[in-house]
């Protein structure tokens, strides 16, 4: 048994396809060729002299040997990680950090966050992906996102939460056609897929437009283009249409009932130990969207 040859990249790779589950998720995270990745597992099983994984199907799933391995080297990973990043600078941290948000996150609780990042930690790499927040939750707890930032009320037992507040929720119409609004007038709702369609659906059956049509979209930003031609009414999150109501395109509804906030939490997996990720995570906790522009 080879252990003194045994390199540190070759136990990075084993935890990264135990959290990703395959060879060719764990190559693109960790930026390099499936066969490279296969080429490391070869090396660390020669060394160690017992197999690591055994083919099931189409797949490649842990031995009892590789689960022990994986289960004692992943604290002493992170415990290493945590050294080196406390013995240096962290604005000099390298590495890629995948953040996953909704459409309405992205627009209220990205564009400072990422900026801020940049700024601070400019060596590390982000890849973001705007989703929804079901999918949202599946990628965090699969291991395929590192971070997310999601509407409503996060509840998965793989995953640790911190709500960072609220946005408000506007009735708005185009001016063109305020005055004429009726009872054939179409309102416009994020589908049942948002977590947010619930709350929509119950203003609309409050307000004094329960009766007029009611029209679903998966598209914030598609449905606030139709509302200023003129296509009906919206309700919409607050950062998203402020520029379009100062500049006059969009108007508030006259009457409109009060509507509650979007909470918004950030979240990531309740068993991260990686430094890095802790340290943006820390970082979104920290945001308050109560303190944005209004």
């Amino acid at each position: 048994m080879a252990i003194n040859r045994i390199a540190f990249y070759h136990l990075e790779t084993l935890l990264w396809i135990a959290r990703l589950g395959t060879f060719a998720a764990a190559a693109a995270r960790l930026n390099t060729t499936q066969p490279a990745i296969s080429a490391r597992v070869r090396e660390l099983e020669g060394h160690l002299g017992t197999a690591l994984f055994r083919r099931e199907g189409r797949t490649m799933a842990l031995t009892p040997a590789g689960r022990e391995l994986v289960r004692e080297s992943e604290p002493l990973w992170a415990r290493f990680q945590g050294v080196l990043m406390g013995c240096s600078d962290i604005s000099g941290a390298t590495g890629v950090v995948r953040i996953g948000a909704g459409e309405i996150a992205a627009a209220s609780c990205l564009p400072g966050f990422v900026a801020a990042l940049g700024r601070d930690l400019p060596r590390v790499s982000l890849e973001i992906d705007i989703a929804l927040t079901a999918d949202l939750i599946q990628q965090l707890a699969s291991g395929h996102a590192d971070i997310a930032f999601a509407a409503g009320r996060v509840a998965h037992p793989m995953l640790r939460t911190m709500p960072i507040g609220g946005v408000d929720l506007l009735w708005l119409a185009s001016p063109l056609i305020l005055d004429s609004i009726g009872g054939d007038t179409p309102i416009w709702s994020l589908s049942n897929l948002s977590p947010l369609y619930r709350i929509m659906k119950d203003a609309i059956a409050a307000s004094r437009l329960a009766d007029c049509p009611v029209n679903l979209c998966n598209n914030v930003r598609a449905m606030i283009d139709i509302v200023m031609a003129g296509g009906g009414i919206g309700i919409f999150p607050q950062p998203m249409v402020r520029l379009h109501v100062a500049e006059g395109r969009l108007a508030p509804l006259p009457d409109s009932p009060a509507m509650p906030q979007i909470e918004f939490h950030a979240a990531i997996r309740a068993a991260e130990a990686d430094p890095l990720i802790l340290t943006v995570f820390d970082r979104a906790s920290r945001l308050d969207l109560r303190a944005a522009p209004r």
